[in-house]
């Protein structure tokens, strides 16, 4: 199982970083999401992969660490809200530059 859920961190890392380095906004801001997933996945497991286990103390003699699962919930909410202002960022700068590459200053292709 850990090695599974390490596949899929650093493929999302991988992924996230390769649309990082694209010259064109919209794969920039996907490139964050998948980075910004796999940090969120990351954060999640360092509590420690349990399977049924409850998340609540004295609950059971062996529980699931809630903390890591908080962070991520709120990690979760700002990743949204900074997509979303990316993403109005990226829509501005085409509405002023007519481009939507990376380095635009008005005279990208």
């Amino acid at each position: 199982m850990e090695l599974l859920v390490a596949s899929a961190i650093g493929l999302l890392s991988a992924a996230g970083v390769y649309l990082l380095l694209r010259a064109r906004t919209f794969p920039v801001v996907l490139g964050l999401a998948l980075l910004s997933y796999a940090v969120n996945l990351f954060v999640f497991v360092s509590g420690g992969i349990r399977v049924g286990r409850p998340p609540i103390v004295g609950a059971a003699a062996g529980m699931t660490d809630p903390l890591p699962q908080a962070l991520v919930l709120t990690a979760i909410v700002i990743g949204f809200a900074t997509t979303a202002f990316l993403v109005v960022l990226a829509l501005r700068l085409r509405r002023e530059t007519g481009s939507d590459h990376v380095d635009a200053g008005g005279d990208a292709p």
